[in-house]
This record gives structure tokens, sequence and C-alpha cells, in this order.
């Protein structure tokens, strides 16, 4: 019998396949002048998106297709390599541990720098300038276990995961950052094996108690809104996450201001800042395109 990971591998694997098979047939590698959009399929993607296409329609007047939700960080990059999108948000430690598949590290400046330089000479990809915030991830209990039983970090949680059920999302599961380098780092150990849960589900799967840890995000903006805990990563395990765009090359030559438009968002957007915009949206259930266009304004990035 195959064990739980391998049949969960093996049907994210067919489902990666099957959504590449769906990029090809759905579009070709030419856009007419168009400048396609790509994201993930969590809210702060897609956030991120909206920033993007906006912001280039009101700098360069050119016109913006948006394919969002485009599963996780293989599809994302797949579709980027064929030119079926032409950008995408990213994160650095995304890119160097589980695209690169290079070893992590804790310098940011190191990690952009390794990821910029590998992404241009192996995949004809330009980086974009850091947008301002860390997006690493965050292990996350609820703040009332965590103020009852006095942790602030993974460490001192370890002595009690083996009573707790702990939620992670699918790419977790399998990237080499994630959780086998996170419980053997850690000698974490659980009371059953873990759930593997959409992203968009697993914050509020804590909260009702359906689960006692998770690996979450740091910009959630549901965290702070449903007392939920960030446990410090003592061990530096994680690498740093800073959210950059991914831009086709051949693109960048036809349509440099691209690029200009997007780097009026270096630097612009702080870790509060990026939980206000998710939780504008998980939180207060707002249209994200309206959110992204709110902040721009109020910025001054956009009239």
């Amino acid at each position: 019998m195959r064990s739980l990971s391998a049949t969960i591998n093996s049907k994210w694997i067919a489902l990666s396949l099957a959504c590449v098979l769906l990029l090809q047939i759905s579009g070709c590698g030419h856009h007419a002048g168009r400048i396609v959009v790509g994201s993930k399929d969590f809210t702060e993607q897609l956030v991120l998106g909206e920033l993007f296409a906006q912001i280039i329609e009101h700098r360069t007047h050119l016109p913006v297709e948006r394919r969002f939700y485009l599963a996780g960080t293989f599809i994302c990059q797949q579709a980027i390599l064929a030119g079926r999108i032409d950008i995408y948000p990213e994160y650095t430690g995304t890119a160097l541990t589980a695209v690169l598949k290079q070893q992590p590290s804790g310098d940011k400046l190191d990690v952009y720098q390794r990821v910029q330089q590998a992404y241009q000479t192996k995949f004809n990809l330009a980086v974009g300038r850091p947008l301002g915030f860390n997006d690493t991830f965050a292990i996350v209990i609820r703040g009332d276990e965590a103020r009852k039983l006095r942790l602030t970090t993974v460490s001192q949680a370890a002595a009690f995961t083996p009573k707790w059920r702990a939620g992670f999302g699918y790419e977790f599961m399998e990237r080499p950052d994630g959780y086998k380098g996170l419980v053997a780092s850690y000698n974490l150990r659980f009371a059953e094996a873990p759930r593997i849960m959409d992203l968009g589900l697993i914050t509020r799967a804590l909260k009702e108690r359906q689960v006692d840890l998770i690996a979450g995000n740091n910009t959630d903006g549901l965290i702070p809104a449903l007392d939920l805990f960030v446990l410090e990563d003592d061990h530096h395990y994680f690498p740093p996450y800073e959210a950059v765009a991914v831009m086709r090359e051949d693109l960048l030559k036809k349509h440099p201001e691209v690029a200009g438009a997007l780097d009026a968002l270096s630097g612009a957007i702080s870790d509060d800042d990026m939980r206000r915009l998710n939780y504008a949206v998980d939180g207060q259930h707002r249209d994200a395109a309206v959110v992204a266009k709110e902040f721009l304004q109020q910025r001054k990035l956009i009239n």
C-alpha cells in the first residue's frame, strides 16, 4: 500500500500536468501587444497580480490580460517559460529552493542576487526589485494556546506537538524548504500524519480547532484577525521570501516601460501593508481589484 504522502504526491503531479496541458491548449505565446499577468492561486498572489496589472495599465497604457489562479509555483514557472504569461509575482526563497534547487541562505541580498543571476542565465527571465515585504512561511498556533503554554518559538512548541495535529498545504509537504526539513530541524512529532489542506482553508481550520499547528504565510491578514500566533523560527530554518516580479526578457526588450512601471512598486509594500491588503480580501470579502486600486491611489502610484 502506498503511503498517504505518496498518494497525494501522485495526485498533485497529475493535477500539475493537467494544468500544464490546459495552459498549452488555452493560449499561444504571442499576445498581440497585450501584457499577460499571471498569479498563483491564493489571495496574496491575486492582490499582487492586480497591483502589477493596474500599474502597467496606468503607466504604460498597454492592454493587460489577467490569467490568475494558475495553481502553484510549478505551473506559473512552466507558464512563463512557455510564453503563456509574461509576468507573475514570485518569492525569492521559493525561487531559490523550489525552482533552482539551491541551498537556502539567511541573507536576503545573497538570495536575491543568486535568484536574479540564475533566472537570467538559465531561463532568460528578469527578476524585478523586491517589493518591500517578506512573506516567509509562518508556523502558526492559536493565540490562546500560545498564552496558556507561554510559547513564543517553534523550539518551545516541539515539546507539545506529539499531542497536536498539524495542517500543511500540498506544496509545503513536497518542497525542499518545507515539511521534511522543518520537522528534522526542530525534531517535531505529531499525534497523526499531517492533514493536507488547501491554503485558502488552512487558517480557519486552525481557528476552528480542526488542527493545532499550521504552516501559513507571514503576511496572512487573518492571523491577527483570528487571534492566531506566529511562532518564532528560532533555528532560522526558512530563507527570506521577498516578493518580486518575474518577467520575460523578450517582453522587456519590446516594452522596457513595463519594467519601469513595476519598479515604482519597489520597496512600496511593507509586511503590515500586505497583511492589510490580504485581510481586506479574505476578512472583509472585498474585491481584490478594488483593494489594489485603492492602495495604488493612496500611495499616489496611479491617478
